[in-house]
């Protein structure tokens, strides 16, 4: 098995963010999960997937998670 793991820059790529938006969605636990490897903030990409999945919405009216 395979894991993809990416940095900040290439995780806020992945979901077409700003890093400095990424950053502050970790900071404020808005974002996907993370790991802290040593000093290092990386991202799975099945995390990502998931964190994009669950901000799914069907109607304007209906309120972000």
């Amino acid at each position: 098995m395979s894991i993809t793991v990416m940095d900040t820059r290439e995780a806020a790529a992945f979901v077409r963010l700003g890093k400095n938006t990424l950053e502050r969605f970790r900071l404020t636990g808005e974002g996907p999960a993370f790991l802290k490897l040593g000093g290092s903030v990386r991202y799975r990409q099945t995390d990502l997937e998931a964190w994009l999945e669950s901000r799914l919405t069907h109607s304007t009216s209906e309120r972000s998670a």
